[in-house]
């Protein structure tokens, strides 16, 4: 059945427009009548078939319990079906719940799919009001959905959150956000947070600060329950960070990667991005903060109140931070000679909650305590030149003069490049190991910065040619790290960029690349134990289930802003960017 629903429709109501396709479709009555409302408790803590958020858990890991593909059999997996995806930027995760898989396709197409055979159950189209690539850049991005009681939710691109009937696709309750045409874009979808729907946004320029929230709704009827801006305005804390920039001039303090969750502490972590113009010297000085860009943030789930923050660094180069954040307990033990910045109130082997990973573009690895945003520790992965120390009292980053711009038409090295030594492809975490596995990149550019002052017609107000490091042949790596002491287990280098991970409990760790490769290693090693050619850059998020005993592997292909530029590294690597699905599983 393909829904769709007229342009606009008041908020909260139901679109009852059906196309029926009986024949594609499993009975409805059998569907509603079968299914089992989700739960808090079922999001907190999914059963081992299943994965009902971005990264399978709120934590982030991208960990599964399932242990029937392992290092000795993983070498016989072959593919049991593939489906093809919609046009357009392509960066999408499986959600799977009881044998059904729902992805959310470019262009805000949602497919609920048999996820043993891919047969599909039911189709949602969005419909986009014909302006919107006026207004929003790549509105195609859809990266996940979230599941919970019979909703599947997610955000349109036309700026409303909205609900689908998890059984039928019908559309259950929209609300707008924002009008599109004042500057938020969707890339992601939201995750549940004890019972709201919660979720962040990238926010043009022309949509001022009010374009920069994070928003929580009612998952039963769409109301909002609270928003939260990430750029301050006067009266606000951080107000002052601005210097002397009205309010209505302070732009694009975005989210616009998933959020983590800590249920105990009722606490969400998200990450911001870079301001624009991204050369501070355009604004009130290089030397202002301009909170919040480029944070770690803990918010109050019940208030979106900022509990704490950390600004990992002034970002002048588009090297933002909002990337996904690793919610673990490990002891904390910072080797010295694998890590740089240790804070002094360090106690070795001291455990602690901690909120830790790669939260940006600068490849820097960090480390805090995720009750009180308390700095713990810091090191590099990738070569960078931005960052000369990072104070080991507040975390914050001491900036190479050499690095800013200080006028228009100045020429900079910069590494790395706007592209990122990390970028929208995940990391993972296994408790196996107590490491975490990060795809990085090796990258720099030569920038030149645009103009003396803040202009709409100019994005970041920089323009960046990349390039290797110098010295370095190989764009991809793949690095293991210790949570507790931060040294690298293991490190991989490639040709290829390397893209989005996830471990699972028998051992194997599976990632893809730029060139199309999709492999599954030994996670205590590296060692490579198998792996297919899909032709395609590896864009999507791979996610791993059960259905009636069996155990798949999935992952998809497509094209993505990041990959098809770090690929033009490797120019003898490049592959293709159909957007494909493709699932795998060991010969029955």
């Amino acid at each position: 059945m393909t829904h769709t629903r007229p342009t606009h429709f008041p908020a909260g109501s139901v679109a009852l427009a059906l196309t029926l396709g009986a024949a594609l479709c499993m009975p409805a009555t059998a569907q509603e009548s079968d299914f089992i409302p989700v739960t808090d408790e079922m999001v907190q803590n999914p059963d081992p078939a299943d994965w009902l958020t971005w990264r399978r858990t709120l934590d982030h890991w991208a960990y599964s319990p399932l242990e029937q593909i392992d290092r000795d059999n993983v070498s016989g997996l072959q593919l049991v079906w593939t489906r093809p995806l919609a046009l357009g930027i392509q960066e999408g995760t499986p959600l799977v719940y009881d044998g059904v898989m729902y992805f959310p396709s470019p262009e805000d197409i949602t497919q609920a799919l048999d996820a043993a055979t891919g047969d599909l159950i039911w189709e949602y189209r969005r419909p986009y009001p014909d302006d919107l690539n006026d207004y929003i850049p790549f509105p195609s991005i859809n990266r996940n959905l979230a599941i919970f009681g019979n909703y599947i939710f997610d955000n349109g691109n036309d700026n409303y959150a909205y609900a689908l009937d998890a059984r039928t696709g019908e559309v259950a309750w929209e609300t707008q956000i924002l009008d599109y045409r004042r500057g938020a874009q969707h890339t992601s979808g939201p995750i549940i947070a004890n019972g709201k729907v919660v979720s962040g946004r990238g926010c043009e320029p022309e949509g001022g600060p009010e374009a920069c929230v994070i928003t929580a709704f009612d998952p039963l009827t769409g109301e909002e329950i609270w928003r939260t801006r990430t750029i301050p305005g006067p009266g606000e804390p951080g107000d002052e960070t601005w210097g002397d920039i009205p309010f209505e001039e302070r732009r694009h303090v975005g989210t616009w990667m998933i959020p983590s969750f800590d249920p105990e502490l009722n606490q969400v972590y998200i990450g911001t991005s870079v301001t624009s113009p991204a050369p501070k010297f355009m604004l009130a000085g290089n030397d202002e903060q301009y909170l919040y860009h480029n944070s770690t943030l803990a918010l109050d789930a019940d208030t979106g109140e900022i509990v704490w923050y950390l600004q990992h660094v002034v970002d002048h180069w588009d090297l933002d931070h909002p990337f996904a954040r690793l919610l673990l307990d490990t002891a904390v033990t910072p080797d010295s000679d694998a890590v740089e910045w240790i804070s002094p109130r360090v106690r070795p082997g001291e455990v602690r909650r901690v909120v830790t990973g790669i939260p940006g573009k600068t490849g820097l690895v960090y480390t805090l305590d995720r009750e009180t945003g308390e700095f713990l520790w810091a090191r590099e992965t990738v070569m960078q030149n931005v960052i000369a120390e990072v104070n080991t009292e507040s975390g914050a980053a001491v900036i190479n003069q050499e690095t800013l711009f200080t006028g228009a038409d100045q020429e900079r090295f910069i590494c790395p490049s706007l592209n990122g030594g990390k970028n929208f492809p995940s990391g993972a975490y296994s408790p196996l190991t107590g490491l975490m596995y990060y795809p990085l990149h090796n990258t720099c550019a030569e920038m030149t910065s645009l103009a003396e002052e803040p202009s709409l017609d100019e994005l970041y107000a920089i323009d960046s040619r990349i390039v290797l490091p110098p010295g370095v042949e190989n764009a991809g790596t793949i690095e293991a790290i210790s949570v507790e002491t931060g040294e690298t287990a293991w490190k991989l280098e490639q040709r290829a960029g390397a893209t989005s991970l996830m471990t699972t409990a028998s051992g194997l760790l599976f990632g893809g690349d730029t060139m199309g490769m999709f492999r599954a290693y030994d996670q205590e090693t590296g060692e490579v134990l198998w792996e297919v050619s899909l032709g395609s850059h590896v864009t999507g998020y791979p996610a791993t289930y059960a259905v009636n005993g069996r155990q798949y592997v999935a992952v998809s292909t497509g094209g993505s802003l990041n990959t098809l530029s770090i690929s033009n590294l490797a120019p003898e690597r490049r592959a293709g960017t159909a957007n494909n699905l493709y699932v795998f599983a060991l010969p029955e």
